[in-house]
């Protein structure tokens, strides 16, 4: 598939996540045609092309998270001759979690131009299927293993209020629950989805608290947690901001200065509140 007008192409390829019948048809021609494969895993790229039939006509090379630093330089080469480069992680779209990311940003750098072929994602289909809110979300990967580190971080996400989704090893499931308990609560909500696609594909919703004690018994298969987000704060009252203002004023702070900082940090309309400080001064010279 060496392109004649000596313009190569990188191509990010999602491959499935569980169900090979996932796979999608511009996936196996690629898979097929390309002249360079770049797979995270060169054997489970093989098992893969051999479960649907399909015989690469490219070469086979492998692009991990160990050595992508080193393989950038070949991979981008080889798209500025004319080459096709599909990359591909073991499972899903490269550059998500996986490998790949690293490779985009070089090739972009080096005018080298980049696209994709799109398909199965465990990350949307978790949220798909978590039953949270799917309006805003913000995906986190895999969070630290040391538990302070992890601790940290979810604490850093204490006020998101967007649906948050993190990808987890089935044996430190427990662990995560337990400290995104201490982070958010016990009562917020979440699921644990588990072999997503696959035959014994499970989604569990509940309270996290909840789903710490069914982990406790031991999980299995590839994981995604869901967790919903902090609920809005509650609009301040204007009558409420008010003596945070006179304190201000107290304190050497011009009046339409310290509205202008209590409004902002309210998230009410400053003229609103400069008004009923106005009016507050009015009553109380009566």
């Amino acid at each position: 598939m060496q392109n004649s007008d000596n313009e190569g192409v990188i191509v990010l390829g999602a491959t499935p996540i569980g169900n090979l019948s996932d796979a999608s048809p511009r996936l196996r021609e690629m898979m097929e045609s390309a002249d360079v494969i770049a797979a995270e895993d060169t054997r489970n790229f093989h098992h893969l092309a051999h479960a649907l039939g399909i015989k690469p006509a490219g070469r086979v090379m492998s692009l991990h998270e160990h050595n992508e630093a080193h393989k950038l330089g070949e991979v981008i080469e080889l798209a500025r001759e004319g080459a096709t480069v599909l990359v591909v992680s073991d499972a899903g779209m490269p550059a998500v979690s996986d490998p790949g990311y690293p490779l985009v940003a070089a090739a972009m750098e080096e005018g080298i131009r980049v696209t994709a072929v799109p398909g199965p994602s465990a990350v949307l289909t978790a949220l798909a299927l978590s039953g949270l809110p799917t309006g805003r979300f913000t995906f986190e990967g895999f969070l630290p293993r040391k538990t302070g580190e992890r601790r940290k971080r979810l604490n850093a996400l204490l006020h998101e209020e967007r649906t948050m989704v993190f990808f987890e090893a089935p044996h430190r499931v427990a662990d995560f629950l337990a400290s995104a308990i201490e982070a958010f609560g016990p009562e917020r909500q979440a699921a644990v989805a588990r072999e997503l696609t696959k035959k014994f594909e499970e989604v569990r919703r509940d309270e996290l608290g909840v789903l710490k004690a069914w982990a406790d018994e031991g999980v299995r298969g590839e994981i995604v947690v869901v967790i919903s987000g902090a609920s809005a704060p509650e609009a301040a009252s204007i009558e409420d901001l008010l003596p945070k203002v006179d304190t201000l004023v107290a304190d050497g702070v011009r009046m339409k200065q310290a509205v202008a900082e209590v409004a902002e940090a309210a998230g009410v309309k400053k003229r609103d509140l400069y008004e009923a400080v106005l009016a507050e001064r009015h009553e109380a010279k009566k």
